[in-house]
């Protein structure tokens, strides 16, 4: 598996399995899943889940409206919400972080950039980087961090991966294509994990949701990842510790892998 999502060289590739001789992929709901990166296997990725779902619901037509995948993260839903797909995560919380521990991994990712707050989550082992509300998207989208310096200045293991992120307003430019204003934008990079930059991060969002849902005062957000490859997310924040985010998957490609 891990020779195979080197060849891929993509984020993450996914590789589900049946666990009962009596299942397949087009009539069952209970799979195995597990992600590699191109360098590592990883506990959690949203994204790839959701890529999983929507092949099995909408390739194979698999009829199931609830998937369950059994993965490193635990027991992680998939359910059928036409033309989305919602996926259910446990919420990661993160506490306050000093800029002294990473003042030089900060400067190589935002540059000079202001910084308002900074996060640390423990769990996702990701730091949490706000930047001040005088920047505009357009400047998110085209900040150009030293990914490859990254690594050399935090390699104890605490830090895995950086989110960047930016609360939503019609003045800094964090509208969707109607108009509708997003409650906060990101941008993900995980050199750590063999992946410069993340298209749009289910694991980096299960961060972002309890932080923008605590700050904002609500449970329903609506969020972009900002990356070349990025896309929308409608998220709720529920009371039980977990967090529902729904996405929609394209499927570009069809083929076989000779082994």
């Amino acid at each position: 598996m891990q020779k195979l999502a080197t060849e891929m060289n993509l984020s993450e590739t996914a590789f589900v399995r049946t666990l009962s001789a009596t299942e397949d992929f087009q009539s069952g709901s209970r799979y195995g899943l597990r992600w590699m990166t191109p360098t590592i296997e990883v506990a959690l990725c949203g994204h790839a889940t959701l890529a999983s779902a929507a092949v099995l619901f909408f390739c194979l037509n698999n009829p199931s409206p609830e998937l369950t995948f059994v993965t490193l993260s635990g027991e992680l839903k998939a359910r059928r919400c036409d033309p989305f797909v919602s996926l259910d995560l446990p919420l990661n919380s993160c506490e306050p972080e000093t800029v002294n521990d990473a003042e030089e991994l900060i400067k190589l990712t935002i540059g000079g950039f202001a910084v308002k707050e900074l996060q640390h989550c423990a769990h996702t082992k990701d730091l949490l980087i706000l930047l001040e509300e005088n920047v505009t998207r357009l400047q998110l989208e085209s900040m150009q961090p030293h990914v490859d310096q990254m690594i050399a200045t935090h390699n104890t293991g605490r830090i895995k991966g950086v989110i960047v992120t930016l609360g939503g307003s019609e003045g800094n430019g964090c509208v969707d294509s109607n108009g509708k204003v997003y409650d906060f934008v990101s941008r993900y990079f995980a050199p750590w994990n063999g992946i410069k930059e993340d298209p749009v991060t289910g694991s980096a969002h299960t961060v972002l949701s309890s932080y923008w849902s605590k700050k904002l005062g609500k449970k329903a957000l609506y969020a972009r990842q900002c990356s070349p490859r990025g896309g929308d997310l409608k998220i709720q924040v529920r009371d039980d510790g977990r967090v529902d985010i729904a996405g929609e998957a394209a499927i570009v490609m069809s083929g076989n892998i000779f082994i």
